[in-house]
């Protein structure tokens, strides 16, 4: 851990505590602690018989967060593991009901700003993207492994890319020569399929092919659904669930998830009475997501994305 900084910044801070609610005594869980920002306001709230378990699935984010949270160590517990298994962790701990939910999605800056984890077009570094560092699926296996038309998907669905095909092919026909091997060869390949009026304006090039193969490799829009459901079935009643989401794929993922769980009876419009029998598991408590601050977005421009969905168990 020498030498590692986390980003002590934590995303709508205030927001999300006031939307947990926080009981004194009850269980929360941050499923994605970084730094424990957002953790240390968490169980600095609770009381001697409160519980906050910390999950990440970043090594070094969870040394740095139990650096961090030391004063407060009698009530957390960390767990190195992927919050969409939050019900096994939770089994394995031996905790049946929660009163709320954290997750920020976002990618940490430590992660953006740490050269050789390979997050970011801006350091040249190997190709790696990989928030759990144990994990078999690095951006250099997409990258040099997978075909063609399966780059295209990806780089169209997880960037929104216009760019996918000529980039795709980009690529293939660059691996055929050698393998691509760091974050400043992708971007040079990126570069290089792209309108010179595009180079010169607006976002960084490779920002929506970084972005997609982030997304690929971590598996990040696959594991909010389930982690939101199984949220819900383990949280009391008037537990609150709160998720920050950092792009247009997740937020649609997470509000579409959330009505779901919001439905009552899906029987047609005309049966007389319902016999599907089904009830609504919460209540969404935003309609329309919650944004960061302007005095947040004065000091911190990583929040510009950034929306809060709140719901409560029922």
């Amino acid at each position: 851990m020498e030498n590692i900084k986390f980003s002590h910044y934590s995303v709508m801070l205030r927001e999300c505590i006031e939307a947990l609610d926080i009981k004194p005594g009850g269980i929360y869980v941050d499923g994605t602690t970084g730094g424990g920002g957002h953790s240390y306001e968490i169980a600095s709230r609770l009381s001697a018989g409160g519980r906050l378990i910390c999950i990440d699935q970043d090594s070094d984010a969870l040394a740095a967060a139990s650096e961090r949270l030391a004063p407060f160590a009698d009530r957390i517990t960390f767990v190195k593991n992927n919050f969409t298994n939050l019900e096994s962790v939770l089994d394995n701990l031996g905790i049946d009901k929660i009163d709320g939910l954290l997750l920020d999605l976002g990618v940490s800056s430590y992660q953006l700003d740490t050269p050789e984890r390979g997050f970011s077009y801006n350091s040249d570094a190997p190709l790696d993207m990989r928030m759990d560092k144990d994990a078999a699926l690095s951006a250099y296996d997409v990258v040099n492994t997978y075909p063609e038309n399966e780059l295209r998907r990806i780089l169209f669905d997880y960037g929104e890319e216009s760019f996918a095909p000529k980039i795709a092919g980009a690529i293939v026909s660059a691996r055929a020569q050698k393998p691509i091997e760091t974050t400043f060869e992708l971007t040079s390949i990126v570069k290089s399929v792209m309108p010179k009026k595009l180079l010169a304006v607006g976002h960084h090039p490779a920002k929506k092919t970084f972005q997609a193969i982030r997304i690929e490799v971590n598996s990040e829009l696959s594991v909010i659904a389930p982690a939101i459901n199984g949220a819900v079935e383990r949280l009391r009643e008037g537990g609150r669930i709160a998720i920050i989401s950092f792009h247009s794929l997740e937020d649609r993922c997470v509000k579409g998830t959330y009505q779901k769980n919001a439905q009552g009876c899906t029987c047609p419009p005309d049966f007389p009475v319902c016999i599907c029998g089904n009830k609504p598991k919460i209540k969404i408590l935003t309609k329309k997501p919650l944004l960061p601050s302007k005095e947040e977005l004065e000091v911190n421009h990583r929040s510009h994305s950034a929306k809060l969905r709140v719901a409560e168990r029922v």
